[in-house]
């Protein structure tokens, strides 16, 4: 089963990625909502997969990838967003994002998304 970290400062995303989760296999062992948490988090669960947003208050969601990626070259992490900005979208893959989801997303482009990975 696909182990996943939600990383979002607004509950009712983390409630609605939980969910869909919870209906196609997939379980979340952590949620998060800012970047500190979501780098402490990630060193003890080591997830498959964490579904991060971007905008978040202490750490974004740009800074935490960078700080996962360079302890965990491996990690797989999948940016959240309402931004449809190129310019971030090129910085969260520059610093070692692997894809990028833009808020609102349908259930099964959620599922596609992180799939493509495990």
């Amino acid at each position: 089963m696909t182990t996943l970290l939600i990383v979002d400062d607004t509950l009712l995303m983390r409630q609605r990625i939980r969910d869909i989760a919870n209906d196609n296999d997939m379980k979340v062992v952590g949620e998060a909502e800012n970047g500190i948490q979501a780098v402490e988090l990630y060193r003890d669960l080591q997830p498959d997969v964490v579904l991060m947003d971007i905008t978040m208050p202490l750490k974004s969601g740009i800074d935490a990838t960078a700080d996962i990626i360079s302890e965990f070259p491996d990690a797989v992490i999948i940016m959240l967003s309402a931004l449809e900005q190129q310019k971030i979208i090129i910085q969260a893959l520059e610093n070692g994002a692997k894809d990028f989801l833009v808020k609102p997303f349908e259930p099964q482009q959620f599922v596609r998304t992180v799939r493509q990975f495990i």
